[in-house]
């Protein structure tokens, strides 16, 4: 994790073959270069080619074309007496895992170079703005021989079944959050009243009803009695009468659209039916990430720090994996996008942001576990009170947010790493010595 550039650049020896690939969802191309940059071809007369086109190797992203691929880079070795390869791609979506986990089965190291990067270098050869996937394999290599690339992470066993679940969890949500705003859009035409009747439509309690009386209609017919027995034939304990007749009582004056009843009645019959099939696939998505979870070293010590639930834990380790591949947390807080830039020049000191180069769902996770933290944990409500407050340079509450996020990560690095218990007593001592300099 610590590689510098230089050792990077000294990986690339006069006996390397350096190959860039331009991943696309079919079909993928590939140029070989040299040490130098000069192009390496797998047929020996190849020397006269001067097109892209005759030059990349073009294969399909199946078993054929994987053998395909070997097949030019065991040629180009033999050829050019080359006796490493390091292959450099430019990561697009996901079309480059099945690549990926077949070039770490060949024994071929793989990095990967930054989309940007190569957005920005395509003109250094011709000074021509075109992409093209014969011309992109050139500039992917550019980059894999200068050092500009990374390592990537697959994760293996458990941390890729987390990281599996993670990711649809995510899209759960998504979900849950559409099918639960399509629920309030439906309640805002026909019966807006309800709202003032339930704090949370969505609730078992709702639910319930608007599966037998959606309509304000429907609610008039049943009665208040009626509708206190769909609770009670449910062993519902924090419902009764009160607000069976509140509900009937809204019903009766509602202002809610009375055309097309019938057809609103099928729309929110199958809206429910979806939100809570989405709900059970969400609980039983995190009932697996829980049980994965907990079969992982320290998990049960980082779930004593108050506020950080154990749902929070799955998804940050799901992102960063096995957290003993880290030396420090800093490196952590970069994969995040959590890192500090700034953009100054002479006199002009400009403002220290962070870099958001990292992973979007990682840096949202750590985001949204910052806020309960505030509420809950006394001693980062504290430290968030002081970010806030201090005399010299406070931060306004979402850089204190941030800055809270990075102070997560390093908490979390040294319970899950070292197998220590979360000690709230050195946290508050770290406050009170930062409030001792400052005087």
């Amino acid at each position: 994790m610590n590689c510098t550039q230089n050792e990077k650049i000294s990986q690339v020896t006069e006996n390397t073959l350096v190959i860039g690939i331009d991943i696309a969802s079919e079909t993928h191309y590939a140029r070989g270069f040299d040490w130098r940059g000069i192009e390496l071809w797998a047929e020996s007369n190849s020397l006269i080619k001067k097109s892209y086109v005759k030059t990349a190797l073009a294969f399909t992203n199946d078993a054929e074309g994987f053998e395909k691929f070997n097949d030019w880079v065991s040629r180009i070795m033999k050829n050019h007496q080359k006796t490493d390869v390091i292959v450099g791609i430019e990561p697009t979506g996901h079309y480059w895992f099945n690549l990926g986990e077949y070039l770490k089965k060949a024994g071929m190291k793989l990095v990967l170079v930054n989309p940007y990067h190569v957005k920005c270098s395509k003109e250094l050869d011709d000074n021509i703005q075109t992409k093209t996937d014969q011309k992109d394999p050139k500039t992917i290599a550019g980059l894999v021989r200068d050092g500009r690339y990374l390592e990537p992470y697959i994760p293996d066993s458990l941390y890729a079944e987390l990281r599996e679940l993670c990711g649809y969890r995510e899209r759960l949500l998504k979900d849950v959050n559409s099918a639960k705003n399509q629920i309030h859009k439906w309640v805002d035409k026909f019966f807006p009243e309800y709202k003032k009747v339930f704090g949370d439509i969505t609730a078992k309690s709702s639910i319930a009803v608007m599966k037998q009386t959606p309509l304000p209609c429907d609610v008039k017919e049943t009665g208040a009695e009626g509708i206190n027995k769909i609770w009670r034939d449910m062993k519902l304990r924090a419902v009764g009468m009160n607000r069976a007749r509140s509900l009937y009582e809204a019903a009766e004056r509602s202002v809610g659209v009375t055309e097309g009843l019938d057809s609103a009645r099928i729309t929110i019959a199958m809206i429910l039916e979806t939100y809570e099939r989405l709900k059970a696939n969400l609980e039983e998505i995190e009932a697996r990430m829980i049980a994965l979870c907990r079969s992982i070293p320290a998990v049960e010590k980082a779930e004593k720090i108050k506020g950080v639930g154990i749902i929070t834990i799955a998804c940050f380790l799901a992102e960063i994996g096995d957290i003993n591949r880290f030396d420090s947390p800093k490196q952590i807080q970069k994969l995040a996008g959590l890192g500090l830039r700034e953009c100054s020049s002479g006199k002009n000191k400009g403002k220290t942001m962070i870099s958001k180069r990292g992973r979007a769902l990682l840096r949202k996770i750590l985001f949204q576990a910052a806020m309960p933290l505030v509420a809950k944990n006394p001693e980062f409500a504290e430290l968030h009170h002081y970010y806030t407050t201090r005399e010299d340079n406070p931060l306004k509450k979402k850089q204190s947010i941030i800055a809270i996020s990075c102070k997560l990560i390093r908490i979390l690095f040294v319970v899950l790493k070292n197998n220590v218990e979360y000690d709230p007593n050195k946290m508050m001592n770290d406050i009170k010595r930062n409030i001792i300099k400052a005087a």
